[in-house]
């Protein structure tokens, strides 16, 4: 339900994955766009050789846009709104879906951040799910699956299941939290910057071009928190007490003398592989990335 940007691209990855679609809006002219957005990002894959271009075709075949929201009704498995995050247009398209689906249906929000499990109200609250892609859906792997208070292991489970089944990289949350993880970490790095632009102390320019040189190479290695390791666990304790904010995460780790990297163990578990074995696995990681970067220009701005 809902085929902008992100509902057209969404539809993309399962009709891809040889999975039918129904791709719901209450305009045909938003449908047709979509439907053009959809074969155009297709065309790019083919030129990527991510898709053979004789497909096209039968991908396309398998998305049946339309205005009746009741033909999502019957035989459907999985349904997913992807409408503007206005908490009234989320309710109406919710109580629109509940009437129509099956009460075995899984009903999914594509939300990036809105409490649907406070904001709507369905039949079977233990169907109800968030399932939040991407841009593009049809290109970045991860999917962030996060369960309401009465979600079922069962929906969880199915909805992982169906995720890796069209090709992506699904992370389940214990909980719902604002902003989910990757928002919430972007949000943090916005503020950041937006603070140090109105401050004076950099350009927009600058700070992306800081971020891609550093952050862009190591990010993709050693995610945020596996770096914690590699700058020492004590280390960071010490800068925590000099903030005045220290999370127990952290000292406990210390305590038991899990300093990271030097110690074969602190976050993550080096299974007793030395120092200097890996930090030579990440510094040729690091090397990799930074030829590749280098050699498709990814420092320039798009």
């Amino acid at each position: 339900m809902g085929s902008g940007v992100m509902g057209s691209s969404i539809a993309q990855v399962f009709a891809t994955a040889d999975i039918d679609v129904v791709l719901a809006d209450v305009d045909q002219k938003i449908l047709s766009r979509a439907m053009g957005l959809i074969e155009s990002s297709l065309k790019t894959l083919v030129d990527f050789k991510k898709i053979s271009k004789n497909k096209i075709p039968s991908i396309l075949s398998r998305i049946k846009p339309s205005t009746d929201l009741r033909r999502m009704a019957g035989d459907v498995d999985f349904a997913i709104e992807a409408v503007p995050e206005v908490p009234h247009i989320k309710e109406k398209v919710f109580t629109q879906l509940d009437e129509v689906l099956s009460t075995e249906t899984v009903i999914a929000s594509n939300t990036s951040g809105l409490d649907i499990f406070s904001l709507v109200d369905v039949k079977r609250p233990e169907r109800l799910v968030i399932t939040h892609f991407f841009t593009p859906a049809h290109i970045i792997p991860l999917v962030e699956i996060v369960p309401g208070p009465t979600t079922s292991s069962e929906t969880i489970s199915f909805t992982a299941t169906l995720m890796e089944r069209v090709g992506k990289n699904p992370i389940v949350m214990k909980k719902f939290g604002p902003g989910f993880i990757v928002n919430r970490i972007q949000k943090a790095i916005g503020e950041a910057c937006f603070e140090m632009i109105e401050q004076g102390l950099a350009g927009p320019e600058e700070i992306d071009r800081a971020i891609k040189l550093s952050l862009g190479i190591r990010l993709p290695i050693v995610g945020v928190v596996q770096s914690m390791d590699f700058n020492g666990l004590d280390m960071l304790l010490n800068t925590m007490r000099n903030y005045g904010k220290i999370y127990s995460f952290v000292e406990e780790r210390v305590k038991k003398g899990h300093l990271g990297v030097k110690t074969s163990k602190g976050i993550y578990d080096y299974q007793g592989r030395s120092e200097t074995e890996i930090l030579r696995k990440r510094d040729e990681l690091y090397l990799k990335m930074l030829e590749y970067l280098r050699e498709i220009h990814a420092f320039e701005p798009v």
